[in-house]
């Protein structure tokens, strides 16, 4: 353990996010998340669901500032204005740690395809469908690299 990390962030997350630069994504799946033959590298957080997983994430890593949306979710199939309950708990989770950013809904095969592009996958055994999240990291300013 280390003081001050998150203690959900093990040291192969941790090195991912600590190596991702500003613009990349990682992406929170869910246990139903095709995760392991989209390309990107799986790292597994089994016994973890999504919304703690993001919690932990957005502990240490800042969203992308200098794009117009930095944070998405999966569009409920057949119904694209439904808000499942677990994608409100991660508007919720990113809105009180990174601010004032909204998760915007994207279709499943352009999520799958926004996926394919992402520096990791965390394939987490969140049971909720629709509990998956891409998170675009952004840039951290001097003044909040260390803080006393």
């Amino acid at each position: 353990m280390l003081k001050g990390i998150h203690p959900l962030l093990g040291p192969d997350l941790l090195h991912t996010i600590r190596s991702m630069g500003h613009g990349d994504d990682i992406v929170v799946a869910d246990a139903n998340f095709p995760a392991s033959f989209l390309g990107p590298m799986v790292i597994r957080a089994d016994g973890v669901d999504a919304i703690a997983m993001t919690e932990a994430l957005l502990t240490h890593m800042p969203l992308d500032t200098f794009v117009p949306e930095a944070a998405w979710r999966m569009e409920v199939v057949g119904d694209p204005q439904a808000v499942p309950e677990v994608c409100s708990a991660f508007q919720d989770v990113v809105h009180r740690l990174a601010g004032d950013f909204t998760v915007h809904a994207v279709e499943r095969f352009a999520f799958y395809e926004m996926a394919r592009k992402a520096a990791c996958i965390v394939a987490t055994t969140e049971f909720r469908l629709y509990g998956n999240i891409i998170l675009k990291k952004g840039v951290l300013r001097p003044h909040e690299i260390f803080r006393g």
